[in-house]
């Protein structure tokens, strides 16, 4: 009885150290973010900011009101992250996807080509970001000597960090980190296709892009499922790639969420209104992941 309760007990022994670091790291910071959300946490409680007066949904009706200042600069920091995530995960979809098909079949170097669209993805963030930062520079970039001093495709050399622009800047940074993680899972994807479906599409007359719309993109579809998640998420909340390539004011165009409530919270010294934004968006995130994993689970039922 006791080799048999040790058995059944030792894998929760061996998951509690994780458990107890994601109670640390993760679930202790956001209560208490939460609890500050409904104070008047302002600059001067830095000190002891357990004694800053409660407000309630103060915070979160200044948040949501969209007819005020803060609500409407909010409200539009939502609408340009919602643009740059469809553009940024749909282009790093598209790209890792073309990708992997491309590097399905084996050839010559192409070990040698794989290691290299991983190069993105593993170099470091700040270095990266920092590296595109002085590439969009107006005067000096490398991006503005191709396309103006060789292409000719401007009749001046545009401003890529500040004004409209910037939103194309950060779109072309995103996707360059982000579609060697989707080149890497849909590979891994890949392998799992067998061959002979290749050759009996083939041999009955069937093109490659036939082959690819009725073979590898359904067989794909569960990769995809959790691909597009993850994708999603991760840009929705990206703070380091707009903080490192614009600082701590981005451009309007370039406004994500994750910029505004750091400069709501750090800037403007207003963490009580900063808490209420970050709580409202992880409600959005949870809202969003929770009906896309019910319609995905209705469609795997409905096609079991």
């Amino acid at each position: 009885m006791r080799q048999r309760l040790g058995r059944i007990g030792l894998p929760y022994l061996l998951l509690l150290p994780a458990l107890l670091l994601e109670l640390l790291i993760h679930l202790v910071p956001m209560v208490v973010g939460i609890v500050m959300s409904f104070k008047q946490l302002t600059q001067f409680f830095i000190r002891d900011w357990s004694s800053a007066p409660w407000t309630g949904l103060g915070n979160y009706h200044l948040a949501v009101d969209f007819s005020a200042p803060v609500g409407q600069s909010l409200l539009n920091s939502f609408w340009v992250t919602c643009a740059f995530t469809i553009l940024a995960v749909g282009l790093s979809w598209l790209v890792g996807t073309t990708a992997a098909i491309m590097m399905q079949d084996a050839f010559r170097g192409r070990g040698l080509l794989r290691a290299a669209f991983l190069l993105p993805y593993a170099l470091p963030v700040y270095a990266a970001v920092i590296t595109w930062s002085f590439m969009f520079q107006r005067d000096t970039g490398l991006v503005n000597h191709i396309i103006h001093d060789q292409l000719h495709l401007t009749s001046d050399r545009p401003f890529w960090l500040i004004g409209d622009n910037s939103f194309a800047a950060l779109v072309t940074v995103s996707v360059w980190r982000s579609w060697p993680f989707a080149f890497l899972t849909l590979t891994a994807g890949l392998q799992n296709i067998p061959r002979e479906l290749y050759e009996a599409a083939a041999m009955d007359g069937a093109g490659v892009w036939q082959q690819i719309r009725r073979i590898t993109l359904p067989s794909l579809r569960p990769v995809n499922l959790v691909l597009v998640l993850v994708l999603f998420l991760w840009t929705f909340n990206d703070f380091n790639t707009p903080y490192v390539l614009f600082g701590k004011s981005a451009p309007e165009a370039s406004d994500l969420i994750s910029i505004h409530i750091y400069q709501s919270s750090f800037v403007t010294w207003n963490f009580g209104a900063g808490s209420a934004m970050s709580v409202l968006l992880l409600l959005f995130l949870l809202l969003v992941t929770s009906v896309y994993l019910f319609i995905t689970s209705r469609r795997r039922g409905a096609d079991d």
